[in-house]
């Protein structure tokens, strides 16, 4: 029997343009990618299309690229020139962007079209590894600049049905995203003590109790000291919301990253079967 109906991921993405660097500071993603090749492996062919949140767009209200041939977003600053170059070069869906739209309209969620925005780094710097023949049609929808869990996790469940139609979904942001402590030691504690309540929240809970708890994220053990602006934990509610009664697992974790922080990645939903 073949099951074909995919998992949602809620992935941390690293920082910049990762997987165009080169020199020493790359080997910090080693664990990261290897992550995602293994994530490629798992899914094997199945995923026609990629649905990402991601963490650097937010508007007001809801909006889904459309365009054809999205272009590029350097939404970071302090790297070499070559990095402003870089391109990623898979194509957008129209189509899926009207069908995205069309999901969240039946849900009473308003969304419009974006035919202007191109990936940005929390898209680009995952879709590298995980596709680096670039040809498998990505399209981004924006968070809500409210940050309101429960409305994210909503958008969640009305894009569901997309999970049976080869559309993968991935919340792309971070564990742990406090960049005023990623230098030196003050973030070490913080990210090691929230991570421990999304283990907590996403794999051991009750699915009942999993959706409960990240409504009510800030009251997680360091959950200011890990995300003074949400930004990078609202794509995980996305995630969460597409595969609300499935359970969950660990795709990525590691204790060390930049010297000291912890931080994962999560699957939601069964591993898929191809025939």
């Amino acid at each position: 029997m073949t099951k074909s109906r995919l998992p949602t991921y809620f992935l941390s993405h690293g920082g910049g343009p990762w997987p165009y660097m080169t020199g020493g500071f790359r080997s910090n993603f080693d664990k990261l990618e290897q992550s995602l090749i293994e994530m490629r492996a798992e899914l094997q062919d199945l995923p026609k299309a990629v649905l990402v949140v991601s963490g650097h767009w937010e508007e007001r209200g809801f909006a889904v690229s459309s365009g054809s041939n999205p272009g590029m977003v350097y939404d970071y600053s302090g790297f070499p020139d070559y990095l402003y170059q870089i391109k990623y070069g898979a194509p957008g869906s129209p189509e899926l962007a009207r069908h995205v739209q069309d999901l969240l309209h039946s849900a009473g969620i308003d969304a419009r079209p974006d035919p202007t925005r191109g990936f940005d780094h929390g898209t680009f710097s995952l879709m590298k590894p995980l596709y680096p023949d670039e040809d498998i049609p990505v399209v981004q929808l924006s968070m809500d600049a409210g940050y309101d869990p429960a409305l994210h996790l909503k958008v969640g469940r009305a894009l569901a049905p997309l999970r049976d139609e080869g559309v993968l979904i991935i919340g792309s942001g971070l564990s742990y995203h406090n960049l005023s402590a990623i230098q030196g030691t003050a973030g070490h504690v913080p990210s090691r003590h929230f991570d421990a309540w999304l283990q907590e929240t996403l794999i051991r809970s009750p699915f009942d109790k999993r959706s409960e708890r990240l409504v009510e994220w800030e009251k997680a053990p360091a959950a200011r000291a890990a995300h003074p602006r949400e930004d990078h934990l609202i794509p995980l509610m996305v995630a969460v919301g597409a595969a609300e009664d499935e359970p969950g697992a660990v795709t990525y974790h590691q204790k060390d990253f930049a010297g000291g922080l912890t931080a994962s990645s999560f699957r939601f939903g069964d591993i898929p079967s191809a025939s």
